[in-house]
């Protein structure tokens, strides 16, 4: 792992050659995934889609005096002349690279690094998934918008536990970090597949996985990381608040972390087949989620703090026609702006359309957290009580005990939110006092939450004395 992680670090180094080049942040990981995508089709032996004139090698043998004007060209022709996924990554590409001297540094930086090592680790797709991390760090006012954390991923798909022969749907699918860790998780609990069935395993490779994503270079990258992970399906790039949406298969799990805010001009969505008409993206993409479902299919939603004229009937719909039995309050600033309040909402769909929510448990991961960011990097750690308080049960149906009010997690009858204006802005405890979540505790639970908070600390340090050797 530490040797990913330089690998990462010599490739964002890189960056600075699009940096001197005239590059913005926002393009970097874009403009590196069209060379990493030659560089790694060589290193793995998969260049079968990629003409043989366009290939690594060939890029390598050009002179500098006709450098840019061969790429330029090679990524025009692979849009339109590459296989299947090569085609999809190299649709539309361009370049934002001016000098030829910068290409050449650029490949030749590449070249340079120790792709023996990370083939033997089998690296190369969290390779290419640290850096979009990394690039996401430095640009986090946006990155939200195609990265969601791992260690948050990693929570939900190990709590609603994705199965063989589901149909998995990410309709804001981003780079593909969901689809990505529920794949993962199959193969981990098949041994690689090879309990399944050859149907079966024809079925995860070409069926299993439904994606869509509205930002071209965002689907570029999306594509790029699905490759490189093995994950195939359908991952297409198109507005799902649009037609594209209707047309997505019914799924038996939806995991996604859609876009906030309202639709560009404050417009409508163009589909026809929602309720509550409104420009606000996370209303209509939860409209989309919950008639998405197959009856008894789950879901796992990043989403703020819902608000506006039609969050109160949107939610209302929501607990009738699905049980949404869990919401857990995610500290501030893990990747969006500061000041956004997000959770994410695990529900069912039901049999029926109506009366489904009988209650909703909320875990409170909100207060008294650290403000997380580069010396405090969020960890699969920081949602270990959570996990442990939602059970192992993927429907959410597990043994609960409500913590009470000086507690983390609190069980509230519909009746309760309804009262409350179908708002699940429900707030108990000093949530400010030093004291809070400490005096329903026991002492074995406090001693371990204090060793838990040591460890953390620990990591904490070790990753803020990297960061200023890496500076030196």
């Amino acid at each position: 792992m530490a040797a990913n992680s330089d690998l990462v670090a010599k490739l964002w180094n890189l960056c600075n050659v699009l940096k001197d080049d005239g590059v913005s942040y926002q393009d970097y990981a874009t403009e590196l995934t069209y060379l990493l995508f030659l560089k790694m089709a060589e290193e793995t032996g998969k260049q079968e889609g990629i003409p043989a004139r366009y290939r690594w090698a060939a890029l390598k043998e050009i002179g500098n005096d006709k450098l840019l004007g061969y790429y330029r060209g090679l990524l025009l022709h692979l849009g339109e002349e590459g296989r299947s996924r090569v085609k999809e990554i190299f649709r539309d590409a361009q370049t934002s690279l001016r000098q030829p001297r910068h290409l050449r540094e650029l490949i030749t930086g590449l070249d340079s690094l120790d792709w023996y090592a990370a083939r033997e680790d089998g690296a190369l797709a969290d390779l290419y998934e640290g850096l979009l991390e990394k690039n996401s760090a430095e640009i986090k006012g946006g990155a939200g918008q195609y990265f969601t954390p791992r260690p948050l991923i990693d929570s939900i798909v190990t709590l609603l536990k994705p199965r063989a022969g589901e149909i998995i749907q990410d309709p804001a699918a981003g780079t593909g970090g969901f689809l990505i860790a529920a794949d993962r998780y199959i193969r981990t609990e098949t041994d690689g597949y090879s309990t399944l069935s050859a149907a079966a395993q024809e079925f995860q490779l070409t069926s299993a996985y439904v994606g869509a994503e509205l930002v071209p270079d965002t689907h570029r990258m999306g594509l790029m990381n699905l490759y490189l992970h093995g994950v195939s399906g359908h991952y297409k790039c198109g507005d799902t608040l649009g037609s594209l949406g209707e047309s997505l298969p019914a799924a038996n799990l939806i995991l996604t972390n859609p876009p906030f805010g309202t639709k560009k001009g404050g417009g409508l969505p163009t589909r026809t087949d929602f309720t509550f008409r409104t420009s606000n993206k996370q209303l209509c993409f939860l409209q989309h989620i919950y008639r998405g479902l197959k009856t008894g299919g789950r879901a796992g939603v990043v989403i703020p703090d819902l608000q506006g004229h039609a969050a109160p009937e949107v939610l209302a719909d929501l607990m009738d026609k699905c049980d949404l039995h869990t919401v857990l309050r995610l500290p501030t600033g893990i990747f969006y702006a500061q000041g956004v309040k997000t959770n994410v909402y695990f529900f069912t769909r039901g049999k029926t359309d109506t009366g489904n929510t009988k209650e909703v448990w909320i875990y409170d991961m909100r207060s008294n957290m650290p403000a997380f960011g580069k010396r405090t990097p969020l960890t699969r750690d920081h949602f270990a009580e959570f996990e442990k308080a939602f059970g192992s049960d993927p429907y959410g149906k597990g043994k609960r005990r409500d913590e009470g009010e000086q507690g983390r997690f609190r069980r509230f009858d519909r009746d309760y939110i309804r009262e409350n204006g179908d708002s699940l802005d429900v707030n108990w405890g000093n949530d400010n006092g030093s004291e809070m979540l400490t005096k329903s505790l026991s002492p074995d639970d406090l001693t371990k939450r204090i060793e838990s908070q040591l460890k953390l600390a620990l990591k904490e340090l070790a990753a803020l004395t990297r960061e200023q050797r890496s500076r030196r």
